[in-house]
Order: C-alpha cells, then structure tokens, then sequence
C-alpha cells in the first residue's frame, strides 16, 4: 500500500503512481462528529498547497479542507454527495474527498509521516 503523508491540519495525502488521493484524518473526523454534508472542489481546478479547497460539515460545526500539496483536482468522490457518513466510517478509505495530480511530488517531503502526525495529534490534544 502506498505510504501516506499527513498535514497539520489533519489532511491525509496517498501518492499512488502519479495520483494523490486527499482525505481528512480519523482525529479530525472523530473531532468533527457525525459529517452531514461536504462541499468538494471542481474537476479541473488547480490549488495551492494550503488553499482551502472543500468544506466538511457535521452536526457540530463546519470546517474547511485544505490542500496538502500543490496540484490539479482530477476527480472528486461524488459517494460523499449520498454518503458523507462514508468519512466518519472510513476517513482513509471510502470517505476520500479528492485526488489531484501533483504540481511538485518533492512537497511531500514536507508532510508527516504516520509516527510524526500521531505524536503531533498527542502533543496538541
């Protein structure tokens, strides 16, 4: 499987291939409640790295999404349209919100591997 990165504002990233496949984190969606609806970026947009690019709502408050990386949105899962609950279920599996194809792969360097994000989790909890 391929490794996945993680931002500070509890966005996940999975590059397979030249394809990156973008979530929110099981911590954020835990923090978020129960989601109702998700407002996802357009096919074709082009998005810096930090630019708030969706909107995820629960029953307790709405969030924005961020992009962890720089890229091109290529597809968005229209199942969360139906489904929102696909994120609190699966944050890293079903409930993916987009993937983009990268402007820079090398910006992932500056992510947090798994153990990095976990102690970051811990130590701002």
């Amino acid at each position: 499987m391929a490794q996945m990165k993680f931002s500070k504002d509890h966005e996940w990233v999975r590059l397979e291939g030249d394809v990156a496949t973008v979530g929110i984190t099981d911590h954020a969606q835990t923090a978020l409640g129960d989601v109702v609806f998700v407002d996802l970026p357009e096919v074709g947009r082009t998005v810096e790295t930090n630019e708030s690019c969706a909107v995820v709502e629960s029953v307790k408050a709405a969030s924005d999404v961020y992009a962890p990386v720089a890229g091109t949105i290529t597809e968005v899962n229209e199942a969360l349209g139906s489904n929102p609950g696909a994120i609190n279920a699966d944050p890293t599996g079903e409930g993916w919100f987009f993937k983009m194809t990268l402007a820079d792969a090398g910006e992932l360097d500056g992510l947090m591997d798994e153990a990095a994000y976990l102690a970051f989790v811990e130590e701002n909890a």
